[in-house]
């Protein structure tokens, strides 16, 4: 088993004034050469947005990206006519394929909103684009890990162009448990929302990530009050 502990505040970090933001990999004018990507995961990157601020219309390809709001809601528009409001409890994908364009604002005027934006390089290009966007609320089970993306488009969750797995854990008290990976040539990248979550013997709190491969499970144990994100993805781009 091999491993790599990004600690919160070890993280890339930009204020905009409007724009708070951790980079766990390297974005925009963060550049680590340590800290390029974990696998097929290129970025991850918990954002505060002030309330009525945002991105207007900008251009992606080629790239799963996947927004998670974890406070608040943001409003998306793109140029396949989609027009929603992203609420925290939601999450969001977007394959951009051949090309989108899209704007994120936050959807309220006073308040600030806390988002994860997640991008992951896809293992099919310039496919068409698409979007989809559920409630992980009518997914969710106390004390355990519940399944919201994945390769499969009649599966629980969202599907995206990408053998990648996504769960999250939502602990109200103290639980161990294990989590199988679904192939050896996969790794896990597990990032703490809230709380302590100790992996494989490493103890983690809110917004450190762990990177885990050459495994074929892992053990988790999460304290009372903490959330999880673990992302199963390829190892090789």
């Amino acid at each position: 088993m091999n491993t790599v502990i990004h600690k919160a505040d070890t993280r890339g970090s930009e204020d905009h004034g409007w724009l708070k933001v951790n980079h766990t990999f390297s974005f925009a004018n963060y550049h680590n050469p340590k800290r390029m990507h974990f696998g097929v995961l290129r970025v991850l990157n918990d954002d505060t947005i002030a309330g009525g601020r945002g991105f207007s219309t900008h251009p992606h390809d080629n790239m799963e990206i996947i927004t998670i709001p974890l406070e608040g809601d943001l409003e998306h528009k793109d140029d396949m006519g989609n027009g929603t409001v992203i609420k925290s409890g939601d999450i969001q994908v977007m394959s951009a394929g051949k090309g989108i364009y899209h704007s994120e604002f936050n959807a309220h005027p006073d308040l600030p909103v806390k988002v994860l934006q997640i991008w992951i390089f896809p293992n099919k290009k310039n496919v068409t684009p698409r979007y989809d966007q559920i409630s992980i609320r009518d997914l969710s089970t106390p004390n355990e890990l519940y399944q919201i993306l994945s390769p499969n488009e009649d599966d629980k969750g969202v599907w995206i162009h990408q053998e990648a797995w996504f769960n999250i854990g939502e602990f109200n008290h103290q639980k161990s448990l294990d989590y199988t990976l679904h192939s050896r040539s996969s790794g896990v990248y597990a990032f703490i929302i809230e709380g302590d979550v100790e992996i494989e013997g490493e103890k983690l709190s809110r917004r450190d990530g762990m990177g885990i491969w050459n495994a074929d499970s892992i053990k988790i144990s999460a304290e009372k009050n903490s959330k999880l994100l673990l992302m199963e993805i390829p190892m090789t781009i």
